[in-house]
Parts: C-alpha cells; structure tokens; sequence
C-alpha cells in the first residue's frame, strides 16, 4: 500500500485518525499549560519539566503490569476509556489552589491510564490496514502528531498569553471528550485479538518473550535511549525562554513532521534500512549547539534540524515488527510505547535536573552528547558476532480448574 488515497479509504484508518490528532492537540495543550503553570507557581526547570512529561514515567509501571490488556481488551472501549480518563484528569488540574503534590499524583495516574494507549492504538492499526499498509499509516499519524503538536503548541502559547493556563487545560480537557466520542461512534467493537484476561503474569511472559531475542533488544534500545535523551532536550524549552516556549516546540513539531515524510512517504525501502544510526545522530547532534545560547531564531533552526531526525523511530518500528510474532503485536508496539515514553520522562527529570544545577543551555548539550554516546554504541553492539538464541514462545494462559 504505497497511496494516501486507499489508506484513508481503508475502513476505521479515518476515524481512528481523527480522534488521535484530537487527543494530540489535547496533550499539546494541556501540557504546555501545565508546565507553565507549574513553573509560574515554583519557578523550577525540574518540577516544569517533569510537569510537562510526567505522565511518562508512570510507563514502566504499566509496561511492567498492565500491558497485557493492549491485546486483550476491546479496542474500542478500552481507547474511548482512555480518552475519558484524560478529560477527567486534565480538567483536575484547572482546580484553582490544586498543591504542587496533587498535580503531580494526578500527573501520575494519567501516565498508567495511558501506558495501555500505544498497544491498544497500534495493534488495532495493524487490524485494519494489511501488513504492507502499517509503515505507511504509521508514518501518516506520525505526520499527524507533527502537524496538532504545530498546532497545539501555537494554540497553547497564545491562549496561556491571552487567557491563561487553566483556560488552556480546560480546553484541553474538551479536546479529550471529543476524541473519546470519535472513537465511539467511528469504530465497529471488536474482539480482543488474544485470548485470556489481562493480568501481570500474562504480561510478564509475554514481555520475556519479546526480551528472549538479542535484535529485538537492541531495536528496543535504538527506540527507546536515544528518542528519550533528546525529548530530555525538549523538556527545558519552557525554562530557556518561556516566551518562546510554543515556538520552540512548535519548529522541532515541524522538523519531525518532515523526517517523516521523507521516511515514510519518499525513501525507496532498500535506503530506508540503513538510515536509522545516521537519522538517530541527526536528532542529537543540533542540541550540542545550545552551549552557544543561541537567540531563539537560531535554537528554533536547531531544532527543527534534529527533529528531522525521529524519522528513525519508522526504520526501527518496521524492523520490530518483522521480528515480532503477529499475535504479540498489539504488546510490542505497546512495549515500545511505553518503553519510549518512559524514557522520555526520566530524561525529561534528568535534564531539568541537570538544569537546575547549572542552565538550560547546559544542560541540553549534555543530554544530546549522551544521545550520541548511547547511539554510536547500540551500532557498534549491532555489528558484533553473536551466537544464535533459540526464540522463547509465548507460553498459554493455565486452563481455569473446575470448581
């Protein structure tokens, strides 16, 4: 499947889009607002930044014990709950006088509602597209984010300028409810696509088994460590210049939106497997150039370049899958998600940590020199001989015993 015309004819792909960019303008938003919010009321790059991407530390936990439910929960309900939960959390945050502590236990939650979204969202994309239409859809909702992350940031800067944080996190908050309503009413209910309840056990076998193998693992990694050290980066636009914060955001927005393009849509496939080290470089090596303070023009370049480089995560995602059994799907993609976020939020802690001790523009050249570091190793460990391992197979639920 090479056409944008057929994938948006492909029933479902539409609607499960729609609501997708309503849930990404949402988090735009809110999360501008709130990292805004946070900063006004302490005045710390750490609690700013980890306001912002908290939610994805609550990843591991979820990838650790509820992942399971990514393949078997209904898709339909369990992505419109998700979007429920959202709303709910996010208008709890507009509560005038709500303590830095409740924001961020509320914060916290929402990341273990949301450590089921990817698996549930991805696994159902390989649902209703065929095997050959995922990296082209993938790379269309990747394109997507780009564009409502443009969007949701502007938007987000200009109502925290005009009106104010809460106004925004209550907008946001919406946002959530019309996505939630999208997907209710444009997806048929289907079954789970494993059988079994979700449970901890189930989702620890089945995330020994994607482990099992050594080039799972290091695709793992490449997704996960580099992606998480720069979104690091990200995370301390608001304390480099507030003012400029949306713009910032806004530019690496674009910069990811052409990376993707340009992956998905224009490089012949038998290029594309051999951009991923050379792309994951590209997204880190712009940041080192924050050590000069740059003005915002310049760090808005800076990171619009890097950005073009997540186009990366396409290259890896589409080397996963081939290596993932198909009944495992829905799990490891969502492993992957919640993998990646939460290294995104220990990043995001570490930077404004970092930060808080000496600067922004310090701190950011750091985290990208760390990206680089962890790149550069992950290719030089991908070339080394290895011994074959023998691939774990998914073990079955136990039989319920008579009573």
């Amino acid at each position: 499947m090479r056409s944008y015309q057929v994938l948006f004819r492909t029933p479902e792909f539409t609607p499960l889009f729609v609501a997708s960019a309503a849930h990404t303008v949402a988090q735009t938003v809110g999360g501008l607002a709130l990292g805004t919010l946070v900063y006004r009321a302490t005045g710390s790059p750490l609690l700013s930044a980890v306001s912002m991407f908290g939610p994805s530390l609550a990843q591991v936990l979820g990838a650790a014990f509820l992942l399971s439910g990514a393949d078997r929960l209904p898709p339909r309900a369990a992505l419109t709950g998700i979007s429920l939960a959202f709303a709910a959390g996010t208008a709890s945050l507009a509560l005038p006088g709500l303590p830095v502590g409740a924001v961020f236990a509320v914060v916290l939650v929402l990341g273990l509602v949301a450590s089921l979204g990817g698996g549930v969202r991805w696994g159902l994309l390989t649902e209703i597209l065929p095997r050959d239409g995922y990296l082209l859809g993938r790379s269309v909702f990747n394109m997507m984010s780009g564009i409502m992350q443009i969007t949701g940031y502007a938007t987000g800067g200009l109502l925290v300028a005009v009106l104010s944080p809460r106004a925004s996190l209550l907008l946001s908050a919406a946002l959530y409810l019309a996505a939630a309503l999208g997907l209710r009413l444009g997806l048929t209910a289907r079954p789970p696509r494993a059988g079994g309840r979700p449970s901890v056990s189930a989702t620890w076998r089945a995330n020994a088994v994607l482990w099992s193998a050594r080039p799972r693992r290091l695709t793992y990694l490449g997704l996960w460590i580099p992606n998480g050290l720069v979104v690091g980066c990200e995370s301390l636009f608001v304390s480099y210049d507030p003012g400029a914060a949306g713009t910032l955001f806004a530019c690496a927005a674009l910069g990811m939106l052409a990376g993707d393009v340009t992956v998905g849509r224009l490089v012949p496939p038998a290029v594309r497997t051999r951009l991923a080290t050379p792309l994951l470089l590209l997204l880190a090596a712009p940041y080192t150039l924050f050590a000069l303070h740059p003005a915002v023009p310049a760090a808005a370049v800076c990171a619009a370049l890097a950005s073009v480089g997540f186009g990366a995560s396409l290259v890896q995602q589409e080397r996963l899958m081939a290596l993932t059994p198909d009944e495992l799907g829905g799990h490891a993609l969502g492993l992957h998600s919640a993998g990646m976020l939460t290294l995104q939020g220990v990043s995001a802690a570490l930077a404004g940590s970092v930060a808080q001790f000496t600067s922004p523009a310090t701190a950011m050249p750091v985290m990208a020199t760390a990206s680089l570091a962890v790149t550069l190793a992950l290719a030089t460990a991908a070339r080394w001989p290895r011994v074959p391992e023998p691939e774990r197979e998914p073990e079955s639920e136990p039989a319920p015993s008579a009573s």
